[in-house]
């Protein structure tokens, strides 16, 4: 069984402006209302590839209800905690000449509402994948993920991680599946700027040096570089299509690594599918499809 934990999920409210003006009424184009939260995209987007998930996390208010509805309607499995102040939050995602996110700070969540999720996640067993991907609430420290895997520790969970500074790099200790940084993300890791390939492979492998088994580098429009649990180096250049949204891309990369790799056990396949997926949220105004994945598998 899959399960994602989503710390912080959201309303994401995407709103289109054909010419964004400061300081004054401007009017939407487009507008849509999507649940979000990277754990929840990726749930969304093994769902849509035919693959069942539960979704963990913490919800609050009627905007917690509203996001465990929409998931509802699209077939997913969920199992939240429900949080007894605050809201899940809301994010504001414009649309206009660039991309402009206002990101909403979440919901409060107490110490029992933590014990509560360890509760459900005493009942991972091993050759269960686990997703903790996304940012945590501000009332959270950076180590929250670690405490998790290390609660989980011994049990064979496989873990993927998704997640930025501290909170990824403490992890490694306890040897996550996967870790799926971009290439801006692991530069600001090292507190280096990454100018090519091999510099993202010179990274990659500190990173695996660390403890992760294996290293995955989304590069946006320059596809993505592997490291696998042997040291074998697989890359791969994105397919040709015009961005239309960045939001969710990498979590559909996570999405379709973890599918690939069910199917196949093969990481040359878990890759072609991750950035198939990736690419298909990116080509997309939605998160991406079966169809749409097994379209541009055709040109990797």
């Amino acid at each position: 069984m899959i399960y994602t934990v989503t710390f912080n999920p959201a309303i994401d409210y995407i709103v289109g402006v054909d010419n964004l003006r400061h300081g004054e009424v401007n009017r939407s184009d487009e507008e849509q209302v999507l649940p979000g939260g990277k754990g929840i995209n990726v749930s969304v987007v093994l769902n849509n590839l035919g693959i069942k998930s539960t979704a963990l996390g913490f919800i609050a208010g009627y905007t917690g209800d509203m996001i465990e509805s929409m998931l509802h309607k699209y077939g997913l499995n969920t199992d939240f905690i429900k949080l007894k102040e605050g809201m899940s939050r809301i994010n504001v995602k414009i649309k206009a000449q660039m991309e402009t996110e206002i990101n909403g700070a979440g919901p409060h969540v107490s110490e029992d509402s933590i014990e509560e999720l360890y509760s459900k996640l005493k009942g991972l067993k091993s050759g269960d994948f686990l997703v903790l991907s996304g940012s945590i609430p501000h009332t959270a420290d950076n180590k929250a993920y670690m405490e998790i895997m290390e609660f989980l520790d011994g049990k064979g969970v496989k873990a993927a991680v998704d997640a930025t500074g501290k909170l990824l790099l403490n992890v490694l200790k306890y040897k996550p599946f996967l870790v799926k940084p971009n290439i801006h993300e692991l530069g600001e890791l090292f507190e280096v700027t990454l100018r090519n390939r091999s510099d993202v492979e010179v990274y990659a492998r500190k990173l695996k040096e660390q403890g992760a088994v294996n290293v995955l580098v989304s590069m946006a429009g320059d596809g993505a570089l592997l490291i696998d649990e042997n040291g074998k180096v697989h890359e791969l250049d994105a397919p040709m299509g015009r961005v239309i949204n960045s939001v969710g891309a990498g979590d559909s990369m996570v999405a379709g690594f973890i599918a690939g790799y069910l199917e196949t056990g093969s990481y040359e396949d878990a890759l072609k599918k991750g950035v198939a997926a990736g690419s298909a949220s990116a080509f997309s105004k939605n998160l991406a499809t079966m169809e749409q994945v097994e379209e541009l598998l055709k040109e990797l």
